[in-house]
């Protein structure tokens, strides 16, 4: 993010913490879109959010992720139980159906949004901790983040208009 002080551009930090499908949507749809918008936009990348940033992406969705949400099937909205989280090969399927209403829809992948976010200048910054956690390093993760702490979120999110924790 630019360092101008004078400047009177808004400016968005989040934080991404779920690495599932199902929520690296959200922040690349608002992270693109504020950008897109004009705001200076910072994004967090912390524990299973980390693998957002990874070279290979291998995202499912999480079949609890949301019980009460009811998918298209059929030509009826239907709900996924609880209990059927727990069959063999359920988050496999639910991960298929999920990907193929992306594509039918025309929904950008989080490859795609990644890239628009790049090229809108929204700073990406990899979690220093998580990295040395998960045992990771800057060469499992696509060009363009930078690594930073806590202390980096702190520092942007106290001079953000807004912030938001994803």
């Amino acid at each position: 993010m630019a360092n101008d002080v004078a400047s009177n551009t808004k400016k968005l930090s989040m934080i991404v913490t779920k690495g599932s499908l199902d929520w690296a949507y959200p922040p690349f749809i608002l992270a693109t879109t504020a950008a897109a918008m004009g705001l200076e936009v910072s994004m967090f990348f912390t524990f299973y959010g980390l693998t957002l940033l990874k070279k290979k992406l291998d995202l499912n969705v999480t079949t609890l992720g949301n019980p009460a949400m009811a998918m298209p099937m059929f030509g009826m909205h239907i709900g996924m139980p609880n209990l059927v989280s727990a069959i063999p090969g359920v988050d496999a399927a639910a991960s298929a159906m999920m990907k193929s209403l992306i594509k039918k829809k025309g929904i950008a992948s989080i490859p795609e949004l990644r890239d628009i976010a790049l090229e809108s200048d929204v700073e990406m910054v990899a979690c220093q901790m998580t990295m040395d956690m998960f045992e990771y390093t800057m060469d499992d993760m696509i060009e363009g983040p930078i690594l930073g702490g806590a202390a980096t979120f702190i520092e942007t999110a106290t001079k953000s208009d807004i912030n938001l924790f994803i």
